[in-house]
């Protein structure tokens, strides 16, 4: 089985579309450490909820490893270092991170790297996603915002 450590921002995007499903048709089973399923589950919303009823291929797990936890604080919040730790200690297949810093961080550990967009991307050439452009418009009534230029560019990569 392969090891898909997924980052909060995902996650809450893909569960406010109500698309949080890509992951499992994808993956069939994910990772997230502790402090991104606390930031996750912390409100009562519909991103917690979703998490919540998909616990039966979301596994949480802690970090064993402290030693390098104050490194990465300088930049990355609870969430996005227990998914730097956790994808070293168990050499994670791909880590599935948003945030600018924490991507740049993955890059620099040699972490295999996606993104929510490219997430969706590829399960619209599985064919387990009909359009990934109307998930975008969903996730931005969301509150989930993304760039013109990324737009335009996720429009091209999914040919819509």
């Amino acid at each position: 089985m392969r090891k898909i450590i997924v980052n909060s921002t995902p996650l809450i995007a893909l569960a406010k579309a109500n698309k949080l499903e890509i992951l499992k048709g994808m993956y069939e089973h994910i990772i997230i450490p502790e402090a991104v399923y606390k930031e996750v589950t912390e409100k009562d919303d519909v991103a917690s909820q979703r998490v919540e009823a998909a616990r039966e291929w979301i596994e949480v797990r802690k970090v064993d490893s402290d030693l390098d936890r104050r490194m990465y604080k300088a930049k990355l919040h609870d969430g996005e270092v227990e998914v730097m730790l956790l994808a070293q200690e168990i050499g994670a297949d791909a880590v599935i991170i948003d945030d600018g810093a924490a991507r740049k961080t993955a890059e620099y550990l040699g972490l295999p790297l996606t993104g929510t967009l490219g997430v969706m991307i590829k399960a619209k050439q599985r064919g387990l996603l009909e359009a990934v452009m109307p998930v975008i418009q969903q996730m931005e009534q969301n509150g989930i915002f993304f760039s013109r230029e990324l737009k335009e560019k996720i429009r091209k990569l999914s040919k819509e």
